[in-house]
Parts: C-alpha cells; sequence; structure tokens
C-alpha cells in the first residue's frame, strides 16, 4: 500500500485551466468543501463541472459558479443558486441540464466502461435535440453518453488510509458514483483512519478507486 495521502499544495498541483471535474454532493451535503476552496484558490479558469446541481452562491460548487471559474456545467438542477441562472442567461456560462437519473446513469456508464445508456426520459422534448434516437421493440429511447471527468473531488464520512470510503446517511449521494468515472479520485475525509478500522460491509468506495487522500479541515 503506497501513501495515498496529499496536502494542500500536492492538490493544487493537479488542477489545470480547462480540466473536467466532478463533484461529489446533494444541495451541499456530502460536498468536499476544503478541496473545493483549493479549487477557489488555485484561481484555474474554464472549467467544466459535473454535478448534481451548483448548490448555493456560498457554498459547494456554487462558489466556483459565483467565481467565474467555470465555463461550463453539466448538472440537474440550478434552482437554488441564482447566480448559474444569470451567468446562462448572460450567455458566459454553458449549462447543459441532464435529467437526475439520466446524469447517474450516464456517470455509472463511464465507471462500468459502458457506451451509453438508452432512456424514454427526454423523448419528445428539447433533451433530445442533436441525440440519436433508437426504437426497441416499438419504443423510442434517446441514446445518452457517458460522462468522464479528469478529476474526481469527492467526500468521505470516515476513509482508512488506503483509501476504503464509508458514507453516512445521505452524504453517500452522487460520490461512488464520482468515483468511478475520473482518471484522477480524490476523496475529502471526515475522519481518517486506520486500515482493518471500517467495517467492510460498510464501505461503499473500495481503495482501489481513490487515488488520493485529504483530511478535511472542515471538520
Amino acid at each position: 500500500m503506497f501513501d495515498k495521502i496529499i496536502n494542500k499544495n500536492d492538490f493544487t498541483s493537479l488542477i489545470k485551466d480547462g480540466m473536467v471535474i466532478m463533484v461529489g454532493g446533494f444541495l451541499g451535503c456530502g460536498t468536499p468543501e476544503t478541496l473545493i476552496d483549493l479549487v477557489l484558490a488555485s484561481g484555474a479558469k474554464n472549467l467544466t463541472l459535473i454535478c448534481n446541481d451548483t448548490s448555493f452562491v456560498d457554498r459547494g460548487v456554487g462558489r466556483l459558479v459565483a467565481a467565474k471559474q467555470a465555463a461550463k456545467v453539466i448538472t440537474s438542477h440550478i434552482g437554488t443558486n441564482p447566480e448559474t441562472g444569470k451567468q446562462m442567461v448572460e450567455g458566459t456560462l454553458n449549462v447543459e441540464l441532464v435529467p437526475q437519473g439520466t446524469l447517474a446513469e450516464r456517470i455509472r456508464c463511464a465507471g462500468a466502461g459502458l457506451g451509453g445508456v438508452l432512456t424514454p426520459t427526454g423523448v419528445g422534448t428539447v433533451v433530445e435535440e442533436g441525440k440519436q434516437k433508437i426504437t426497441v421493440d416499438g419504443h423510442e429511447y434517446l441514446l445518452e453518453l457517458p460522462l468522464r471527468a479528469d478529476l474526481a473531488i469527492i467526500n468521505g464520512s470516515s476513509v482508512d488510509k488506503a483509501g476504503n470510503v464509508v458514507y453516512n446517511a445521505t452524504t453517500r449521494n452522487f460520490n461512488p458514483l464520482m468515483a468511478m468515472a475520473a482518471s484522477v479520485v480524490v476523496v475529502e475525509a471526515e475522519k481518517l483512519v486506520e486500515p482493518g478500522a471500517l467495517m467492510p460491509e460498510l464501505v461503499m468506495t473500495p481503495g482501489p478507486l481513490v487515488t488520493h487522500i485529504f483530511k478535511s479541515e472542515k471538520r
């Protein structure tokens, strides 16, 4: 087992202009806030953010949007962050709205090595624009392609030094899916423990999927 624990400088060195970043969380619940602090401090621009929602102006992914570090967001919901809508209307932020279940499946497809998912959601609406439609047993489906990122930043309630992650209650949300769909995965650990301290049956993200561990400064 190699040392997966990194510091602020190590993490900041991973951030590049124009990269695609997946951010775990659901309206700020289960979001790696310290890592977002560091992305903010890096000043990286033209980021593409893949996230369930853009949270709030002063919380989670919303802070990156407010700082105008994102060029595009791929998300299912922007209603709680008026800054996202404002930038979208002004034409300074490209917002790709994806139905929540479809978003989850597109991320899962990338992690599972699948070529996409067929879904009836969006057929006959603006969602189908520019997408391939496939008929199966007389029913029309949209082919939704996988979503993969250069970097995934996720949050873990308890993480051992091998990178095994346990999520508390609803903090799980998109974090396990995103841990499978990025080239580099960094988990922000609320609590860092020794290998063997976690109950195996509670581990939702196994250590081999985690590239680096960062000890949270929020708790």
